[in-house]
């Protein structure tokens, strides 16, 4: 299906023109397109938008790989309290390291470093 296009109604490029458009004014069109990048531009950077969402993503990841470390810590501590509470072993090795304990019947014996004495080099 060929259409006759006449030479008179076609623009410089060959192309047919579109008909104008009387009566109708271009303030909604452009209001539309304005609204439109308004509401993008919140998306992108507004409150909530995508920054903001990228943020609380990362700040979400950090603070669970933060709890995670934490429960783990927990766990080990309930664990050592644990033993403190039942183990003998244990609470003898706190006794004797930390608090200087010794058994009856035990000797303590102190050992200090003495500095090495400075022998003169012999002359030459």
């Amino acid at each position: 299906m060929a259409r006759n296009v006449s030479r008179a109604s076609t623009s410089d490029a060959g192309l047919p023109k579109l008909p104008a458009r009387h009566g109708q004014s271009p303030w909604p069109r452009r209001g539309l397109v304005f609204l439109a990048c308004a509401l993008a531009i919140n998306a992108l950077i507004g409150e909530r938008g995508l920054a903001d969402t990228l943020r609380a993503r990362t700040q979400f990841q950090t603070l669970t790989a933060e709890l995670a470390a934490l429960r783990r810590e927990n766990a080990r501590l309930a664990e050592y309290a644990d033993r403190l509470a039942t183990d003998p072993h244990t609470i003898e090795a706190i006794a004797r390291g930390e608090l200087g304990l010794i058994r009856k019947g035990e000797v303590l014996v102190l050992v200090k470093d003495v500095p090495a004495r400075q022998t003169p080099d012999p002359p030459f």
